[in-house]
């Protein structure tokens, strides 16, 4: 270690000689190595790190494969036949996410919450840090018990100590708290913010959703745990065996339905959707990391040219070259790892930052932190960049001419010249890197304004939107339900500045659309596929609220009740593609397959496609049920008894702005419950805001980088046009003393730059369209070879070339040729 000291004093001191120098490539390595790292702290949170649950790699999400339709789940019925007949899960729980209610407090709240099994916790091997967890006899008893979240724990009960046995109340029932999970156990895994589950309480699976008339409600999810020897392959096989004898025994209803086994890794379940733009996000920045590299390279060079007399003088002295290799190398690695450190510090600071603007598509955020890995991730990198910037110097150095540098003394003359291929060749690829992340940029910015342009088939403006759910204990039927809807849209409505307001049962823009299959009156049944469309349950003026355009027909009115021909609302693109050529009008449908015996609806209106998802996606087929005819979705026969309490979004539409309005909206609830909780009450312009965050964050990162990009390349360009002006002050000169004119000097310069910016360009265009391969998937209405993207970059590219160049050039012009001369 000593020894190793000894040999960077040397170095260390040359480097404090000069500061300008050190600082220059010290920030642009911080930079450079931090976003990087920075990026990489993403990568190795969302992807790279292991669930955090016992032997995360032999944990499989569990579900059916319905038409197709791939891992939509699984039924409540089919939860025991999986948990008993499957052999090739050493256990397997159920789950599914649910919001409750939470009484005792100020003001009414709402918690996110899971239902689950006994056997997830079993199969996902976690224990509780306090208490215990509930066992499979509670949950057949349905004992009234909770386990809650760390979370919870300390904001709610200040991590009192005396927490078991303490009661909490859910939907305005009473459990008993048992037990509290550690702070890293989130479950079910959700995108998003931190530990967004805070209450796990038993399924106990109700009567009625075991019944047969809810046999075809996918709405349940599983966990397993494969036995050890058990390949993923054979986990699917044996799901599809459980599926076949689940199908032997659907009811006649559902005869039609043919389903197969759906397993999947459960971390590749979860970071599937994320790992393709972290790909990405990580490959640019990367870009941005090598093009500081060859500027830092070329800057090392510039200095290691200056320095020739001095290596020259060493050497004759009998110096070793390996010497001055070493040493060149040696303060390289100084430079990076200074820069490494102070890289790893913004990078800690921007992913504070980070944390709070991520999409909430991102899965994983609380695994996202600067850990061991990250950090010994980031020295790797910096020993790694200072190896390669430190390649250039020593080249150098190793090719120092004793001869003629010793004879050029403190002349600039052109000794330096063998090296200027080297510098140019820097700059070229400088240039040529970020045309590259230039025409990305163009490309993403470009597909987020055709994705802005897309009539998402509403109109967002003035229209506030709110969360409820309605507790079961408190609204167990559907004439409670429907009680409620009245009260809510009657009192809106006769507020001041209120427009219209409605009630869906799913919103627009949010991507939770619930499916159903349905039939097509008149359609043969034999060879009958099975077909999925989005619907939504809808009160009161849902379509005005929303702005919603009725193309054809009419909407729901009060006339739409429970003892009325039934009827159903559906959009454009279903009526294209179910009547094609027709006009929808009149045409019936019914819920489910051609057996299920439910009754037919007619059509009775034709309304926009709107966006169940993002404005990139395609719009889905969709119908509207009125929710006074909840015969449509449960048969003639239904009880009206609820398996599940009821809910979703009040809409309201005002004549002033939407955030006016939220008061107004929570009186008017807590009028009729006072104690019902609402949940995301905001304008719909957020809501739509909300589903652009994940191409708009991805667009703005990129962008950064492509701007960092070129000012780098810029910064290249300027260092090495104004070196070589200075090598060749002697040879302008003599060429301003035979006569030539300063703009004659000036043009010769630009020319120089510019040659070098065409190269980089015709480069850079070549590597775009080889990149664009990978990026098409990632845009929306633009080609990843947009002549016109194409051709903005290396306008771009080439005005700031010559803006680089344009400094260097006036300087050469104005120098004064008898001072250049006398120095000869």
């Amino acid at each position: 270690m000593l020894t190793l000291l000894h040999e960077l004093r040397f170095p260390a001191r040359n480097l404090v000689k000069g500061p300008g120098f050190s600082i220059a490539v010290v920030l642009i390595l911080a930079v450079g190595i931090g976003a990087t790292t920075a990026i990489f702290s993403l990568v190795e949170g969302v992807l790279l790190r292991p669930l955090p649950f016992s032997n995360p790699d032999r944990l499989v999400r569990l579900g059916e494969h319905v038409g197709d339709n791939p891992g939509i789940g699984v039924t409540a019925r089919d939860i025991p036949m999986y948990a008993t007949a499957a052999s090739a899960f050493s256990s397997v729980g159920d789950f599914s996410g649910a919001t409750y209610e939470l009484g005792g407090g100020a003001a009414p709240e709402v918690v996110d919450a899971a239902r689950l099994t006994a056997g997830v916790f079993t199969t996902l091997g976690v224990e509780p840090m306090v208490g215990r967890v509930f066992t499979q006899e509670e949950e057949d008893a349905r004992k009234p018990v909770a386990v809650i979240g760390d979370a919870l724990w300390m904001n709610r009960y200040h991590r009192d100590a005396r927490i078991l046995g303490t009661s909490i109340t859910l939907d305005r029932k009473t459990y008993s708290i048992i037990g509290v999970m550690p702070q890293t156990f989130e479950f079910p895994l959700q995108p998003g913010r931190l530990n967004r589950i805070q209450i796990w309480i038993p399924m106990s699976l109700t009567p009625e959703e075991l019944s047969l008339q809810n046999a075809g409600a996918w709405g349940y999810q599983m966990v397993a745990r494969l036995k050890d020897g058990v390949t993923l392959q054979q986990g699917a096989q044996d799901a599809s065996r459980v599926a076949g004898e689940i199908m032997r025994n659907f009811p006649p209803g559902m005869s039609a339905i043919h389903i197969r086994g759906d397993v999947r890794l459960l971390h590749e379940d979860t970071v599937a959707d994320a790992r393709p733009l972290l790909r990405i996000l990580f490959l640019a920045v990367s870009v941005v990391l090598l093009i500081g590299c060859a500027n830092v390279a070329g800057l090392m060079l510039v200095r290691a040219i200056r320095r020739r007399r001095e290596y020259a003088v060493r050497l004759a002295l009998g110096a070793r070259s390996s010497v001055l290799i070493k040493e060149a190398i040696s303060e390289g690695m100084l430079l990076s790892v200074a820069g490494g450190l102070l890289g790893l510090a913004l990078a800690a600071t921007a992913l504070r930052f980070a944390l709070h603007v991520l999409p909430e598509s991102m899965p994983r955020i609380d695994a996202i932190s600067i850990d061991a890995s990250v950090a010994a991730f980031a020295l790797l990198l910096s020993l790694a960049t200072g190896a390669i910037c430190s390649l250039a110097p020593a080249f150098a150095a190793l090719r120092t001419n004793l001869t003629q540098s010793l004879k050029e003394g403190v002349r600039g003359g052109t000794g330096a010249a063998s090296h200027s291929w080297l510098r140019s060749t820097l700059v070229v690829a400088e240039i040529a890197i970020a045309l590259t992340l230039l025409n990305l940029s163009g490309a993403f910015l470009r597909s987020f304004e055709k994705m802005r342009a897309v009539d998402p088939g509403f109109r967002a403006d003035h229209v506030l939107v709110a969360d409820y759910q309605l507790p079961i204990n408190f609204y167990p039927t559907d004439v409670t339900t429907q009680t409620f809807n009245r009260n809510v849209i009657d009192r809106l409505a006769n507020k001041p500045g209120i427009i219209a307001a409605g009630l869906t049962s799913t919103l627009p823009a949010t991507g939770n659309t619930a499916m159903a299959a349905y039939t097509i009156e008149g359609q043969p049944t034999e060879g009958w596929k099975l077909k999925f469309a989005a619907f939504a349950i809808t009160y009161g003026d849902f379509f005005s609220a929303m702005g919603i355009p009725v193309l054809e027909g009419r909407t729901f009115t009060l006339n739409d009740h429970s003892n009325a021909p039934l009827v159903v609302i559906v959009s454009q693109s279903m009526a294209k593609d179910c009547w094609p050529g027709q006009s929808a009008i009149g045409k019936r449908i019914h819920v489910g397959n051609p057996h299920k015996g439910l009754p037919w609806a007619t059509v009775v209106g034709v309304v926009a496609d709107t966006k169940g998802g993002a404005l990139d996606q395609p719009s889905r087929d969709q119908w509207y049920v009125p929710a006074q005819q909840p015969a449509i979705l449960f048969g003639s026969d239904f009880s009206g008894i609820l398996t599940r309490p009821a809910g979703g979004v009040i809409t309201v539409r005002s004549a002033l702005p939407s955030e006016q309005m939220i008061q107004t909206l929570r009186s008017t609830v807590a009028e009729i419950d006072p104690l019902l909780a609402l949940e995301h009450v905001q304008p719909m312009s957020d809501v739509v805001s909300n589903i652009e965050a994940p191409r708009r964050f991805n667009t703005g990162l990129i962008t950064v980088f492509a701007l960092g990009a070129l000012l780098l390349a810029v910064t290249g360009i300027y260092a090495v046009v104004a070196f070589s002006v200075s090598l060749r002050a002697q040879e302008i000169a003599i060429r301003m003393a035979l006569g030539a004119q300063r703009g004659n000097v000036a043009r010769l310069i630009l020319v120089s730059g510019a040659k070098m910016a065409l190269l980089g360009c015709g480069l850079g265009v070549i590597g775009s369209m080889v990149l664009s391969r990978f990026v098409g998937s990632f845009l929306f209405g633009v080609s990843p070879t947009d002549p016109m993207i194409y051709l903005a970059s290396v306008v771009l590219m080439l005005l700031m070339a010559l803006v680089a160049s344009a400094l260097p050039a006036a300087r050469a012009a104005s120098a004064d040729p008898v001072s250049a001369l006398r120095s000869i």
